[in-house]
């Protein structure tokens, strides 16, 4: 189903099973509404009548029996699915998914805010603190709009004054973060990532537009920042490359992009082999941010979980017992069976979905 969050839509897929358990899993996706709707409705068939209990089963006849697979479309569907059933077999056994994961290897799991905003270094400033404020210890902005290919000084800096008020407002303890989304090209984002550097930048994102691995190599070999990327690379085998080159800083893969729980933890994996951090990418809803924190809790290679922080207009209606980060910036590791949230169906109900296109990010 799909839900109503302001300017956007979350999907939620509800899975049933004949002991009466139903499963939760999101297959959110900007812009593709109703492709992934499309999309879950033909997954359809291959789940009824199933034994829910064979997750990798089912994940491999979806994507491997499909003649026409991989891309978001598909792997948000599918990773939904995916994820419910993860959500049955926990609240089959009384555990949490973690625990069907091998177990928690570490007591607590770090967060890092999707944010501050504002359109000048003062509004940024000011939302950072507020965020601070909130618990967090690390926080992620995004200071440039879409760039031409060649841009002067001028551009450039405008960004960086955002980041440096940030700086300024927030002190040295805090863990900065900037998210280019794509909006540069490669020598912008060379001279870009040369300016941030003196302000102690942990990692620099999505430098340019992803589908071109030599390009985001050239940038990350020439950047004294290092580079992340991910949320718009799906599957393990759209990673490969980028490992080899042994020159990406961090991965950001998403559950639902990436195809779900196992998949994720399969990219992180690849990314050990190459000391690679991983950071997964999570600008949805709370049953993404659950299921992420239930991979987190596993991970020998995390290092910190991406959380929106821009309120939903039904707050905590539609789903229930968010997560709470501590004064220190981090969650508790999920102790609930299976992924540990539910939602209100009722309470869903009363959002219906936006129509249109989301605003550009």
């Amino acid at each position: 189903m799909a839900v109503g969050a302001g300017w956007r839509n979350y999907i939620f897929v509800l899975v049933d099973t004949d002991d009466g358990l139903t499963g939760l899993g999101e297959a959110s996706l900007g812009g593709q509404t109703n492709a992934v709707l499309g999309m879950i409705k033909d997954l359809e068939p291959l789940l009824l009548g199933a034994d829910p209990a064979r997750i990798e089963h089912l994940w491999q006849q979806a994507y491997r029996h499909a003649f026409w697979h991989g891309g978001p479309t598909f792997l948000s569907a599918l990773a939904g699915v995916e994820v419910a059933l993860w959500d049955i077999q926990g609240q089959a056994l009384g555990v949490p998914i973690h625990r069907l994961l091998g177990g928690p290897v570490r007591d607590r799991i770090r967060a890092y805010a999707n944010g501050p905003r504002g359109d000048t270094p003062e509004e940024m400033a000011g939302s950072a603190v507020e965020l601070v404020a909130r618990g967090f210890t690390a926080l992620k902005m995004a200071p440039w709009e879409a760039m031409p290919i060649l841009t002067g000084k001028a551009r450039i800096e405008a960004g960086v004054a955002k980041v440096r008020a940030v700086r300024e407002a927030v002190g040295a303890e805090i863990e900065l973060m900037v998210d280019a989304h794509g909006r540069l090209s490669p020598p912008v984002a060379v001279r870009a990532a040369i300016a941030l550097a003196p302000l102690g930048i942990t990692f620099l994102e999505e430098p340019c537009l992803p589908g071109n691995a030599e390009a985001l190599v050239r940038i990350a070999r020439k950047s004294p920042v290092p580079i992340a990327v991910g949320e718009r690379h799906y599957t393990r085998w759209a990673f490969s490359e980028l490992l080899d080159s042994r020159t990406i800083g961090v991965l950001q893969p998403d559950i639902i992009q990436s195809g779900g729980i196992a998949e994720a933890r399969r990219i992180a994996a690849l990314a050990e082999m190459h000391f690679v951090s991983v950071a997964p990418h999570n600008p949805w809803s709370w049953v993404n941010t659950m299921a992420s924190l239930h991979l987190d809790a596993v991970l020998p290679n995390f290092l910190m979980q991406e959380v929106i922080t821009d309120p939903e207009p039904w707050k905590d209606a539609v789903v229930s017992h968010p997560p709470a980060i501590d004064t220190e910036g981090f969650f508790a590791v999920p102790s609930a069976p299976g992924l540990g949230i539910s939602l209100d169906l009722e309470a869903a109900k009363r959002f219906p979905p936006v129509v249109g296109r989301p605003p550009e990010l």
